[in-house]
């Protein structure tokens, strides 16, 4: 039995959501091997993305599973203003079911979806907007030039040949392209074959320049458009991703990315801001093993040690 009137009847306005949502997924079972920097990479990325965006938004928060560490330090970000739509998911839904959620639930006109390990240089908001609300039918726009498959731009192609001017050449950096493609594990001398033999899309348009291409690690788009392509039916907690790239490009939208690196992946380490990034892809002169490592290096003892490491990990994901 009601006793009394809900004080709430008396408020006479709500508050309102920013026009842009920025939403991060967050997935870090433990803080060891793998995960042993990912809580920090984390910090800095949520840092990094507050710093100097360039225009004013709300953040969003799901996190897909994580240790009761990550959970307590979320929930303490949220406390204290930086966070303002949290999500603690108890199991992993993978990404799939994650974007489900997330892209359906978060309240801007405008949802700036990002990885859990993306550093943001000042204005990458800013200039991902510009772009989006300059280009028609846009789909998506990725705040870092670097080269993507062609098959998920063709569409962009076929517009710009069109609508735009439409330049090919080398027009990313050999140092911007390399520093990306290290940060995934490649090496310099495997790059430098793959920068000669591929070429950038740069496209003009009512005097805003991006180049063709983006990507599912971070991208901003109109949330109308987003759930024009959910649900999205992923069977595993990674991979399968390109779904989206796949279905902007089969809709006709355009696909694009801001002409600066205004994003950067950081992967499972602070490596990149220690300056390891730099030797990392170099080929180092081959030192003779020791006993140890070259046991450990025989291919049925890697295998072997390689799966009771990935059924340790489904342990701790299941």
């Amino acid at each position: 039995m009601r006793k009394g009137q809900n004080p709430a009847k008396f408020v006479k306005d709500v508050a309102r959501p920013e026009r842009i949502t920025v939403a991060l997924l967050n997935y870090i079972p433990f803080l060891s091997g793998f995960y042993a920097e990912t809580l920090d990479v984390l910090k800095v990325s949520l840092e990094s993305m507050h710093k100097d965006a360039g225009l004013p938004f709300d953040l969003m928060v799901f996190d897909n599973g994580s240790c009761p560490e990550v959970r307590d330090f979320l929930v303490q970000e949220k406390d204290e203003g930086r966070i303002q739509y949290l999500i603690l998911s108890e199991k992993n839904m993978g990404k799939g079911g994650a974007w489900n959620v997330m892209l359906t639930g978060a309240p801007g006109e405008i949802i700036a979806y990002t990885d859990s390990d993306v550093l943001f240089s000042p204005n990458w908001l800013q200039r991902s907007v510009e772009i989006l609300e300059t280009f028609p039918n846009v789909g998506m726009v990725t705040a870092r030039p670097f080269r993507t498959p062609p098959e998920f731009y063709e569409s962009t192609l076929q517009w710009a040949r069109d609508n735009a001017v439409l330049e090919e050449g080398q027009f990313i950096p050999w140092g911007t392209f390399l520093e990306f493609n290290l940060s995934l594990g490649q090496t310099e001398e495997e790059n430098k074959k793959v920068y000669a033999e591929t070429k950038d899309w740069r496209i003009q348009y009512k005097g805003v320049t991006a180049l063709a291409g983006a990507s599912h690690w971070q991208f901003t788009a109109y949330k109308s458009t987003l759930q024009q392509f959910l649900p999205f039916d992923m069977d595993k907690p990674m991979g399968q991703v390109r779904q989206l790239d796949k279905r902007m490009n089969d809709a006709g939208l355009l696909r694009l990315m801001v002409s600066d690196p205004l994003a950067m992946n950081m992967s499972n380490t602070l490596g990149y801001l220690r300056g390891e990034l730099k030797d990392s892809g170099k080929v180092k002169s081959k030192k003779k093993k020791g006993f140890a490592r070259r046991v450990l290096d025989l291919a049925p003892i890697k295998k072997a040690l390689l799966a009771v490491y990935n059924k340790i990990f489904s342990w701790y994901y299941s």
